[in-house]
């Protein structure tokens, strides 16, 4: 299964494709999505909306999965964080996908093995677990590590369901 890992920003989203094959993962393709700060917030959601759904036509994923929103201090950053967050869900949606959540401490739990793991102990494991990936910043990164966190819970899944069938 193809997979896009989404990491939301206002000013960079983050994302990662990899396809997940029983328990064998591959590297397909990341990047990051940038807006233009002078743009009004309009303009920018819009950017992002676009920029995915070129990726999406682009790599065909079969399931999204996003990262939660973690609660910020600042209001007016959360909000826009959270507009952000909105278009991604709705960009992912819209093209059919499954789309799957998952907050920052499970992501680097599943990837790391400890929940609050520092952004340079996901790098190394997005490297060590897809060997020539090469994220093009620590977006996208966060991205493939929310793709990796997908792959290996929905796989989990899949054996459950199965062996209570």
């Amino acid at each position: 299964m193809r997979i896009l890992g989404l990491d939301p920003g206002l000013a960079a989203t983050g994302w990662g494709v990899i396809d997940a094959r029983a328990n064998r993962l591959s590297h397909v393709a990341n990047g990051v999505v940038r807006t233009k700060s002078g743009l009004s917030l309009a303009r920018r959601l819009a950017q992002i909306d676009a920029g995915l759904a070129d990726v999406i036509g682009r790599y065909l994923p079969a399931a999204a999965a996003v990262e939660e929103t973690f609660v910020n201090r600042n209001p007016a950053s959360a909000l826009k964080l959270g507009q952000a967050r909105g278009v991604v869900l709705v960009a992912a949606s819209r093209a059919g996908l499954e789309v799957a959540e998952y907050s920052p401490n499970v992501i680097k739990k599943t990837v790391v093995g400890a929940g609050h793991a520092a952004k340079e102990q996901i790098g190394l494991m997005v490297r060590l677990l897809l060997p020539g990936s090469d994220a093009a910043g620590t977006d996208a990164a966060d991205a493939l590590a929310v793709a990796i966190c997908h792959a290996h819970h929905r796989e989990t899944a899949a054996r459950v369901a199965a062996a209570l069938s």
